[in-house]
């Protein structure tokens, strides 16, 4: 009888301490050109829930999506409730050379909206190819420390450090991580969400 009632509690504890998670992305979340259970969103709920945790991951990313795309999405992205709100944009504003105060603007508006529900964001920094120019470049990179500087967030530097320049990690378009490259980048973002769940 202690013991069912020992059992009891601890699944209820489990249960309350359960997180809801959105990602917010774009092609680099969606899993695109690969299995969707293996991108690395679906890693990190496999991750989490590997010793019996039960949180659940919202991906609500789509390939090819701007800020702008990502801010028009946001209500049906916030309905979700979550308790962590992970924020991977920016990349596609970069490759289409969109204006760095445009961008800013756009992703402070997500993150503003995400806190005032409650949700504890993580920002996930992106790069762009060098063909843009070094100042472009770095004002591109920059807004991301900066907003995770000026929010509160917390915050991951390029997602892809480890995978971007490794030929075996990335598809045939040198743009998206393949199959072997999701894991290293689950790991990257498992680093900041890990402290949120406690």
């Amino acid at each position: 009888m202690k013991f069912l009632f020992m059992l009891t509690v601890g699944l209820i504890s489990m249960t309350v301490n359960a997180k809801t998670i959105v990602v917010l992305g774009d092609s680099i979340s969606a899993g695109y050109g690969i299995d969707i259970n293996a991108s690395w969103v679906s890693l990190l709920e496999k991750k989490l829930n590997e010793n019996g945790a039960h949180h659940v991951v919202h991906n609500e990313s789509i390939s090819g999506d701007t800020t702008a795309g990502g801010l028009a999405r946001l209500n049906h992205a916030l309905a979700f409730k979550p308790n962590i709100f992970i924020l991977e944009l920016g990349a596609n504003d970069g490759l289409r050379g969109f204006q760095p105060s445009l961008i800013h603007n756009n992703l402070t508006q997500i993150i503003q909206r995400a806190q005032q529900t409650g949700a504890q964001v993580i920002l996930l920094s992106m790069k762009i190819p060098p063909n843009y120019g070094d100042r472009y470049i770095h004002l591109f990179y920059d807004i991301y420390p900066q907003l995770a500087n000026e929010l509160k967030t917390a915050y991951v530097p390029f997602i892809m450090e480890d995978v971007a320049l490794t030929k075996d990690m990335m598809q045939a378009d040198g743009l998206h991580p393949n199959e072997k490259g999701q894991p290293a980048i689950m790991t990257k973002v498992l680093t900041e969400v890990l402290p949120l769940l406690k």
